[in-house]
């Protein structure tokens, strides 16, 4: 950090508990659904907290299948192998995301076409998934996110899909519990797919469901999970297969935090007024979303600076600097200061587009294909920047959305990002 202290921020001590981005909340009734497994002997990826959480997922979202897998990724890499694509075909796939999003596509030799973000929601534009398909109208699957638990243009987005006579791909691994126009997200593709990692709404530790309507597709999926056993005597495969199946000690934690969803999604949506109205009269606004078709479960809350007051910053492949200026600040010199005073943030996804992997693969804007190294500097004919996913990364910020995180707590959060600004 070029000045460790702008003058509202020198005062304040470092935290002494770290504060952290989005941690496991954890209630008690867990340990009773791991001991249930334990006393009756059932560890293995079969038993009743399995069967539980599969029949709560069906019940909570409103999908006729799931199917308890080890990870969202597995569910993600299931989904697009239920889509049939074949080896060599292109895939949809939203950009601003997590690379798990975009990997599975490639686990099936496949090649992800990225397409950019539209600023209302951060999520896939339609406009940009429109103009994809008039430059490859030969795709048939469409991989479509809810950012940090805020659900994407679902109409539109379903409406291009069904006009393409294309399969749709809903990465709800973050957004559980949130909905759209009263429909829960994990229900609106035709293939649907919930994380429980870690730091998600809810968690199992690991663990990841996936949601259909279609009882066949469902019956792939448990076979396919389960190294695609024939239904023989004897251990007999006529098809390639993964050991994805979730456990039935994940799922009894995943049960356990089941109770408190609502809880949680309470809390982090207290959290995400508390930054909206902390951050009045800053340079700054949330992450956005539909407050009359959407209501997002608030996962993770992050600020975008108004680019008037971004001050110098510098992003390499793997380091970041800048340039302190009065009145002005970044998104480098907010997370070194958070993590000064030990609290966490985190950088915005950095779009697929812009990863050395997935660098050359094509990249769809609302007007067209973009080439690499056009993104920083294009203009679109409404004025706005050509490349909205990589204006949002510049600008943004994943601020601490830790549901243990006290009021207090985020008060001194709220006051370090101001003092980056004076």
């Amino acid at each position: 950090m070029k000045e460790q202290t702008k003058a509202k921020i020198g005062d304040i001590q470092p935290f002494e508990k770290r504060v952290w981005l989005s941690s496991p909340t954890l209630h008690g009734e867990e340990l009773e659904y791991i001991a249930e497994a334990y006393n009756t002997n059932w560890f293995s990826t079969a038993g009743a907290n399995v069967e539980a959480v599969e029949r709560l997922m069906c019940e909570k979202v409103g999908c006729g299948h799931a199917v308890a897998l080890s990870s969202g990724t597995a569910a993600m890499h299931l989904a697009v192998r239920l889509a049939g694509v074949k080896r060599g075909d292109r895939v949809f796939c939203s950009d601003m995301t997590f690379v798990a999003t975009a990997n599975p596509i490639r686990y099936e030799g496949c090649e992800p076409i990225f397409i950019d973000t539209e600023y209302e929601t951060w999520n896939m534009d339609p406009v940009a998934l429109e103009k994809a398909f008039e430059l490859y109208p030969d795709v048939k699957t469409v991989v479509a996110v809810h950012l940090y638990g805020t659900p994407g243009k679902v109409d539109e987005i379903k409406a291009i899909c069904k006009r393409h006579n294309a399969v749709l791909i809903e990465d709800a691994a973050e957004s559980f519990g949130a909905s759209y126009k009263g429909i829960q997200t994990g229900s609106i593709g035709d293939y649907n797919v919930i994380s429980f990692n870690g730091n998600k709404i809810i968690t199992g530790s690991a663990g990841g469901v996936l949601l259909t309507d279609d009882g066949a597709a469902a019956a792939r999926i448990r076979k396919w999970s389960t190294q695609a056993r024939e239904a023989a005597p004897w251990y007999q495969h006529e098809e390639l297969g993964y050991n994805y199946r979730m456990s039935n000690v994940i799922a009894g934690v995943v049960r356990g935090q089941y109770l408190h969803l609502e809880e949680h999604i309470a809390g982090k949506r207290a959290i995400y007024q508390r930054y909206k109205e902390g951050f009045k009269g800053l340079p700054v606004s949330m992450n956005p979303f539909d407050g009359i078709n959407s209501e997002p479960n608030f996962w993770l809350s992050c600020l975008l600076i108004e680019p008037d007051a971004m001050c110098r910053q510098e992003r390499g492949e793997l380091t970041a600097s800048y340039v302190s200026e009065n009145g002005k600040s970044c998104p480098t010199e907010i997370l070194e200061t958070l993590a000064m005073f030990n609290a966490e943030g985190r950088p915005i996804w950095r779009p697929m587009h812009m990863q050395p992997m997935y660098s050359a693969n094509p990249f769809v804007t609302r007007e067209g294909l973009l080439n690499a190294g056009e993104g920083s500097s294009a203009v679109g004919r409404d004025g706005k920047p050509l490349d909205v996913g990589r204006d949002i990364f510049n600008r943004g910020v994943c601020l601490p959305s830790d549901n243990k995180m006290t009021a207090e707590q985020q008060d001194i959060v709220i006051k370090l990002v101001a003092g980056c600004f004076e």
